[in-house]
């Protein structure tokens, strides 16, 4: 099996931040930092398409692995999955890139911490790239006024128990994360084996599992809480979004204009939920040409 490195053309490197260490894919060399985060219960592998197309047009790229995946500082406690931790990580990494310009694209759980990292203006963000993930209050809104999104989202309660779904989340090396995954996929061949390979063996490491969960736990309620997500983002943004997705339904994007200045959405019928994956010719061209005129 090759190595994610290998799959993402990238070099592995460890970066201290925010207390704890990063396992980080780089690409590419310069002062324009693209950084990318992924989602549950991926890995930064799942960035394999974009990383080369980014360094060809001048980026350097990280391709992180969070708090609690891969390789990653993972630690015990619910609370240090909360939303001010993982948004302090993303800040962290930003000094210790030291880069002139930040270009942050975020899918699923990676794209909410890249929208509250913007919201907040924890550090200065020169373009947002959300991969079918809503702004938190869209979200929150779509929870609580239609049954439709409360369906969706009903596996998030399932997560909140105790040891049960961290047992069958990690239970025969990750088949039933796999199995997840290729359900909201909706069609063969989105993963290669490799690449679901690393998922497997990702969510299967000891407390994996339990560390993928605890940002539901934490983070989540974190997300359903937070008083301060109707600041206005000053950064471009660029929303993409596959029709197809089981988790989060279009409606979510209700509103968002209300919270972001200079906003694109762009919608991408028969794509499911794992946007960079499904469609990643698509989802690479609306990108670059979005970065190309920041």
């Amino acid at each position: 099996m090759r190595s994610a490195a290998t799959l993402l053309g990238a070099r592995r490197i460890v970066v201290p931040a925010n207390g704890i260490e990063f396992e980080i894919f780089e690409a590419g060399a310069g002062d324009r930092l693209a950084l990318l985060l992924h989602g549950f219960p991926e890995h930064a592998v799942m960035w394999r398409h974009l990383v080369g197309p980014l360094v060809a047009v001048g980026h350097r790229v990280w391709a992180v692995n969070q708090r609690g995946y891969g390789a990653t500082t993972r630690p015990l406690e619910k609370d240090a999955y909360s939303l001010e931790a993982l948004t302090r990580d993303v800040a962290g990494l930003i000094d210790a890139a030291n880069p002139t310009s930040v270009s942050l694209i975020g899918h699923d759980w990676g794209g909410f911490i890249a929208w509250v990292v913007a919201i907040r203006k924890l550090r200065r963000i020169d373009a947002l790239v959300a991969l079918n993930i809503p702004h938190p209050l869209c979200f929150r809104r779509a929870l609580e006024e239609q049954w439709r999104q409360k369906f969706k989202s009903a596996y998030a309660a399932f997560f909140q128990l105790p040891w049960l779904p961290d047992r069958l989340l990690s239970a025969r090396r990750g088949a039933l994360a796999e199995r997840l995954m290729q359900f909201a996929a909706g069609r063969e061949g989105v993963f290669s084996k490799e690449e679901m390979d690393i998922y497997r063996a990702n969510v299967s490491a000891p407390g994996a599992a339990t560390a993928m969960l605890n940002w539901y736990r934490a983070a989540g309620s974190d997300i359903l809480e937070a008083e301060d997500l109707d600041l206005p983002v000053d950064a471009p943004t660029l929303v993409v979004w596959g029709l197809n997705d089981v988790a989060l339904g279009e409606s979510c994007l209700d509103g968002i204009d209300r919270y972001v200045r200079n906003l694109r959405i762009e919608k991408l019928p028969g794509v499911s939920h794992w946007t960079p994956e499904d469609a990643p010719e698509r989802v690479n061209a609306l990108i670059l040409a979005f970065l190309q005129n920041i």
